[in-house]
């Protein structure tokens, strides 16, 4: 069977692939139809993988897939499949593991030679029009690949054959499950210790990424063994990419990473799950240190999120690009005299607090950014600058705004409503509470037969999820429930937990597969153990599945998650850097917390001590004085008495002594 001999992207859901519609390229997306064609025609595919906000990709797309003469090539040889790697993870996962196993740097665009039945045999990232940069022409490529498909199909098919089978061992295989031992935990934080930059933050050298799963580690291995060290390497990563050019200084929000070691030129596209985890990071930072530049970023990425990010139904879009009118960070970047016109006599003020840098290479306009300094008064100031950071946004909104990839990710949106809902219940801000309610609900109604979409794009859906969807979506749930006390969040996330069972658990019950079990177009169904910008999909599952059961004290569900974190620990003993979300989640399964307040509602002591200490590793269940329903179980099915207020903290199957003093909690809370 083949297709219309044409572009087929027009009616996809991604605006990554509706933005190569126009192309002269015949693309098609990823389906059994276009697999089918490769084989009905016997040629190999050319398999292009990118996102939305990805700078490269629009590089190579003006340079080679808008190019007449580059796509008559493209045509006349291949099958071109077009993929939003932010749609289909899977795949991309898949294709990237094949790569490094070349030996090659991975990133976006990935460009990959497929056999027509799927099996990887060559590839590469960005290849230019023309011969440079080291590298060779994308049309000199093609032509290479082909004469070798015609004279070395033999071997060829040999080499993907060989490459499939090492990458399923990879990201599919199963290895004798492990005990879980404290010490994984402790050992990858010494190890992630070492890489970590003294002097900036983050890991040493460039480009720098926030690297939450490595922070995480570090954060988890002061709050659990006292390492205060660990604890100040992530205060002060945070505070440097805070004072960077990498944080919108004007708008609020993070973008992806710096291009350098000091976190001052971005790579200016803002990421959903970025800011998702920024948001939780600064909310556990702020508890711990006091410091009030941290509450100040979370409330400007909140107002950035909720006024250029929110869409209709209320959940929030994957990303802004980093380009606006084909030049990357003009959106973001200044010239002096453009700020001096702007606020005008308070620009001695806004100098006082903002530097504006030109690096080497740099060749945009200068990048705003502040010294630590400039940071700490700027927060002290914040009241006196707010009006002239305001003039400057209104000035800024009547620019050529970068594009706005509008499509919702059902898990970067469970990412960020989770974070919502905890800096909403620690600072106070039922608003923020109000707005990750009301992108939960938008997610859930999406939901056909019970289960969730991966992605969204106005009437458009992308079916069936993936396990991180349920993962994420779980995990959210639960952060709902602990901020509002509704118990029918407790049920969603039972309903997600089932689903997750029913569609990607694997066959042993020992695990979970990303894909759906009627996902019919993967080459290889994986487990989704690798971290990316974000902890991997079975370091999410284990979390959710460790939260649900402490919540409603089931035994079984209990179990379960201690048999799936068990096998997990046994596949990432071997790639541990890679999989630290899943050290960290068995981390929690090792010791959860849980902390049930009885408490008045009308005027609260003792759930105000517990918002202030936030803490990953715990659930929180607050129930009213005098509530006979929905009482939570304490370990060994003992149910707290609901006639005065009272607090008990327990890990694992023991409890500390009820507790009545607000001051004590929060002393026990922070031990």
């Amino acid at each position: 069977m083949t297709l219309p001999a044409q572009n087929l992207l027009a009616e996809e859901a991604s605006p990554y692939l509706q933005q190569h519609s126009g192309n002269p390229v015949h693309w098609r997306a990823w389906s059994p139809a276009s697999l089918e064609e490769a084989k009905a025609l016997d040629r190999p595919i050319l398999l292009s993988v990118g996102y939305a906000a990805c700078h490269w990709c629009h590089v190579m797309a003006h340079e080679s897939f808008e190019n007449d003469d580059v796509a008559a090539v493209m045509n006349r040889l291949f099958v071109n499949i077009k993929v939003d790697r932010e749609e289909r993870p899977d795949i991309d996962q898949i294709y990237m593991a094949a790569l490094s196993a070349m030996g090659e740097q991975g990133g976006w665009p990935l460009t990959m030679f497929l056999t027509p039945d799927g099996k990887p045999f060559w590839g590469g990232t960005y290849f230019p029009r023309e011969p440079r940069y080291g590298r060779p022409g994308f049309i000199q490529v093609m032509q290479a690949v082909d004469k070798a498909w015609r004279e070395k199909r033999a071997s060829l098919n040999q080499s993907a054959d060989g490459l499939t089978t090492h990458v399923e061992a990879r990201l599919a295989g199963s290895h004798a499950r492990t005990m879980l031992d404290r010490a994984t935990l402790a050992e990858l934080a010494k190890g992630i210790d070492g890489m970590v930059d003294r002097d900036l933050g983050g890991l040493r050298g460039a480009p720098k990424f926030p690297n939450a799963p490595f922070m995480q580690t570090l954060w988890l291995s002061w709050l659990r063994d006292g390492n205060a060290s660990h604890r100040d390497d992530v205060l002060n990563t945070l505070e440097q990419m805070l004072s960077g050019g990498i944080y919108d200084h004007i708008g609020g929000g993070l973008s992806r990473y710096s291009t350098d070691a000091e976190w001052l030129v971005p790579h200016f596209e803002k990421m959903l799950y970025d800011n998702a985890q920024l948001i939780r990071f600064c909310n556990w930072a702020y508890a711990a240190s006091g410091n009030e530049l941290f509450r100040v970023r979370i409330e400007e990425t909140i107002d950035w999120l909720l006024r250029e990010m929110r869409i209709e139904g209320g959940a929030f879009a994957a990303s802004l690009d980093a380009d606006s009118d084909g030049e990357e960070g003009l959106f973001y970047t200044w010239t002096r005299e453009e700020i001096q016109t702007a606020v005008g006599d308070d620009s001695s003020l806004f100098f006082k607090h903002f530097t504006l840098s030109s690096p080497h290479g740099w060749e945009g306009k200068p990048i705003v950014h502040q010294t630590r300094s400039q940071q700490a008064q700027s927060v002290i100031d914040r009241e006196e600058l707010s009006p002239l950071k305001a003039k400057l946004l209104a000035i800024r909104e009547q620019r050529v705004r970068p594009g706005l990839d509008a499509k919702t990710l059902t898990d970067w949106n469970g990412q960020l409503i989770a974070a919502l809902a905890e800096a909403g219940r620690s600072l106070a801000r039922a608003d923020w509470v109000e707005a990750a309610a009301k992108a939960f609900a938008h997610i859930s109604s999406a939901s056909r037969d019970g289960r969730l979409p991966h992605s969204m794009l106005g009437a458009r859906t992308l079916f069936p999820a993936l396990s991180s969807d349920y993962a994420a979506m779980t995990n959210a749930a639960i952060s709902l429930f602990e901020a509002t006390g509704d118990w029918s969040y407790v049920d969603q996330a039972g309903q997600f937990v089932g689903q997750l069972d029913h569609w990607h658990a694997d066959s042993e019950k020992t695990g979970y597969y990303l894909t759906a079990s009627d996902s019919a177009d993967v080459p290889i169904r994986i487990r989704g153990d690798v971290d990316e910008a974000i902890p991997s999909a079975t370091g999410q599952i284990i979390e959710a599945l460790v939260r649900l059961a402490s919540v409603t004290g089931d035994l079984a569900l209990q179990e379960k998650a201690w048999q799936v974190a068990e096998h997990a620990a046994g596949r990432a003993a071997h790639q541990a850097y890679g999989q630290a979300g899943i050290v960290n989640a068995c981390a929690l399964a090792i010791e959860p917390l849980k902390l049930v307040i009885v408490d008045a509602p009308d005027d609260p002591k003792l759930v105000p001590a517990a918002n202030r200490s936030p803490d990953p590793r715990r659930v929180d269940i607050v129930v009213p004085i005098g509530t006979a329903a929905n009482r939570p179980l304490l370990p060994g099915g003992i149910l707290p008495p609901t006639d005065k207020a009272g607090a008990w903290i327990c890990t694992g199957q023991v409890c500390l002594p009820v507790v009545t003093d607000a001051e004590e909690l929060e002393k026990q809370l922070r031990q």
